[in-house]
């Protein structure tokens, strides 16, 4: 008799592995954190310490976020409707110029607590005091890849820009060899950072074999301006900088030419696609089939609660589906399967974690979500990826399970305490509603 510690039965597994096989009537088991085995029909004799009995449900790898700013979601829902750039510098920077660590460590708590709610396992974040995302991940036992904010000007965090590099080295070193946390390196965008803060940011991130992360063409006016200022587009502005390699994590990547899409491919750049946020901020749509066709690997991101409203991936997997085919006036031109590699396997590529994650087979890690199909909207099922893709929702997911350890059972968190997690939410709320009244009277 095999002992493992935690078995799943009775599921449709989708393993995202590399032939994409699909086992109904399938099993999983985990021994510590790591899947030992995966397989169809009743489980050969295995005794495991607990059971989950997925009544004919969906098992799937859990959802990566390739890109968000967790801790914004203390700033849903307060200033929609406006361009990006309206919205950044008239509510967004004002209103974080006055957050302290306790702020931020509240909204990443939240924003954990509905990522597993709506079964994301990863995700990768970008924001200030980037230390109390790691610590609230590490409280949700969530896996993250997180990276401090970099700016030109003083940030509320760290202070002068000098210091950032320094703040960033620090969070290095501190969840160096967690075996949920990574930290990245992560200046703003090309038109808050200037060129020798890129280049030692690529320097340290290069020093200590960890990603760079940054904004990237997000907008036409992000792009005119890169242009005015350095007499070249982005993509080529960070090549002349030698930041233009297989090290790069790109955000967004709305406004590319056929050349800067060449261009990324051959450098191995990876990108995160933002869908919902580039719609609601009407930043254009990024050339994702292209992209994919050029070879470039592709993940997806909600980005945060401020231009999204929500952390819900499954959400953003519908969306994505269908912005491109509406784009496109094609109704093949992004399918369901594309859609959710682009959530499992292909975002756990863009993050450098392929190896661990993004998909179910053994010897990777047990990170893997149970979703309830016996639902309305969810039979009679043809085909699991098109009901992934187009039918399915956050709120259908009943079981969360990352690094061996079940986060979420039954729809209840077993890691976050939900009821006070929210009472601390609206009491910061109380703040951002002062903050923003102080920011208007100026």
């Amino acid at each position: 008799m095999k002992k493992a510690d935690l078995l799943v039965k009775n599921a449709i597994i989708i393993t995202m592995d590399p032939a994409r096989h699909v086992i109904h009537s399938g099993y999983l088991s985990v021994v510590a954190d790591t899947i030992e085995s995966v397989g169809q029909g009743d489980p050969p004799h295995i005794s495991a310490s607990k059971e989950i009995d997925a009544k004919g449900g969906m098992v799937l790898p859990g959802l990566i976020n390739c890109h968000t700013h967790a801790s914004m979601t203390l700033f849903r829902g307060l200033a929609d409707d406006l361009p990006l750039m309206d919205w950044l510098e008239h509510y967004i920077f004002p209103v974080e110029s006055r957050m302290d660590a306790h702020f931020v460590k509240v909204g990443a708590l939240l924003a954990c607590a509905e990522m597993i709610m709506s079964g994301t396992t990863t995700f990768c974040d970008m924001y200030l005091f980037e230390d109390q995302v790691a610590e609230a991940a590490s409280e949700a036992g969530m896996r993250a890849l997180v990276g401090e904010v970099l700016y030109d000007f003083d940030s509320p965090n760290y202070g002068p820009v000098e210091k950032g590099l320094e703040y960033t080295e620090q969070l290095i070193q501190q969840w160096n060899n967690h075996p949920l946390i990574s930290v990245a390196v992560e200046p703003h965008s090309l038109f808050t950072c200037g060129p020798e803060l890129l280049k030692k940011a690529g320097e340290l991130s290069k020093k200590h074999a960890v990603p760079l992360i940054v904004h990237l063409a997000e907008t036409e006016a992000e792009v005119d301006e890169v242009k005015s200022k350095y007499g070249k587009g982005p993509v080529e502005h960070l090549e002349s900088l030698g930041l233009l390699d297989s090290n790069l994590i790109a955000s967004h990547c709305v406004h590319l030419t056929g050349q800067d899409m060449e261009k990324l491919a051959s450098a191995g750049v990876r990108v995160a696609h933002n869908p919902e946020s580039n719609m609601k901020l009407a930043s254009g749509v990024a050339p994702v089939p292209e992209m994919i066709k050029a070879g470039i690997a592709v993940g997806l991101g909600t980005d945060g609660c401020a231009s999204n409203n929500n952390l819900d991936m499954l959400a953003e997997m519908d969306s994505a589906a269908k912005l491109h085919k509406l784009h496109h006036m094609d109704p093949t031109a992004m399918d369901a399967l594309s859609v959710l590699e682009m959530a499992t396997i292909k975002a756990a590529e863009v993050l450098g974690m392929e190896e661990l994650i993004g998909s179910i087979e053994p010897g990777k890690k047990a990170d893997f979500i149970v979703i309830d199909t016996n639902r309305p909207h969810l039979v009679p099922l043809y085909n699991p990826y098109s009901h992934l893709v187009y039918a399915a929702s956050g709120h259908d997911v009943v079981h969360a399970v990352i690094d061996g350890h079940m986060v979420m059972e039954g729809g209840e968190l077993r890691t976050l305490d939900l009821s006070q997690l929210i009472a601390s939410a609206q009491e910061q709320a109380k703040r951002v509603r002062a903050w923003v009244g102080a920011a208007k009277r100026k």
